[in-house]
């Protein structure tokens, strides 16, 4: 509960997505019994990239940077399953695990255990302990642990979802930002060529189009004075 409970309070404002996973990576620690949590997500390409760890050390991030290409973790991330209980000697783990067993080994690890962020019935990313103790992971464990992992899954959803907004909201102010600087600008050139305001839009709207810019950005150069008012006039007469 109180990993959930430090999880969500953070959900609830807009928070740092990779200190919400970092702290959540340190509560599994604590809860799981295991000596190492690292949480990866997948880009487009289905490539595993680590987004937090318990321990922000050079050398376990290169080992959990290792474990997403190398170790366990892409199997899990492809099958949405978990793959628990991952031997980690020398000479009995699988052949992709190879070369991340070896640097886990050096660095006192035997046990490896990977748990799917799920997202309905496909996976976005994993979760993935280390042990350094010859353990298998209990079975409480194990459903405790993809509980947490599923708390990860929510908080990343959390956070696409407020960039998402945050995108359209700064899309919508540029919209109005536009829509502002054109009316000042069809203002400007109504008064100056003694025109209907409607008129002096469509001959700066045609003035545009001709030139392949933007409608905001010739009212922005019109406002700011950098464009000859009189040759819009000229040209857009001459194309009529």
């Amino acid at each position: 509960m109180r990993a959930f409970l430090d999880t969500v309070d953070t959900l609830v404002e807009d928070f740092d997505l990779i200190d919400v996973l970092h702290r959540l990576c340190v509560r599994s620690v604590e809860f799981l019994d295991v000596a190492a949590v690292g949480i990866s997500l997948a880009d487009p390409h289905d490539d595993l990239h680590l987004l937090a760890a318990s321990d922000e050390g050079e050398r376990m991030l290169a080992l959990f940077d290792a474990q997403t290409r190398h170790g366990p973790g892409p199997s899990s991330y492809r099958s949405g399953e978990p793959l628990l209980n991952v031997r980690l000697v020398s000479g009995e783990e699988d052949g992709e695990v190879t070369a991340f067993g070896t640097r886990a080994r050096q660095m006192g690890f035997v046990r490896a255990h990977v748990l799917p962020l799920r997202l309905r019935r496909r996976a976005i990313g994993t979760l993935c302990m280390l042990d350094t103790a010859p353990q298998d992971l209990s079975e409480r464990a194990t459903r405790l642990g993809q509980t947490l992992a599923d708390v990860a899954t929510i908080a990343i959803l959390q956070h696409r979802t407020i960039e998402h907004r945050n995108v359209e909201r700064a899309q919508l102010q540029n919209a109005l930002t536009s829509r502002i600087i054109i009316e000042q600008a069809k203002g400007i050139l109504a008064e100056r060529w003694q025109l209907r305001v409607d008129e002096a839009f469509q001959l700066m709207r045609s003035y545009a189009r001709n030139q392949h810019a933007r409608l905001d950005e010739v009212s922005r150069r019109i406002i700011d004075g950098d464009i000859d008012t009189e040759e819009i006039r000229a040209r857009t007469q001459r194309k009529r």
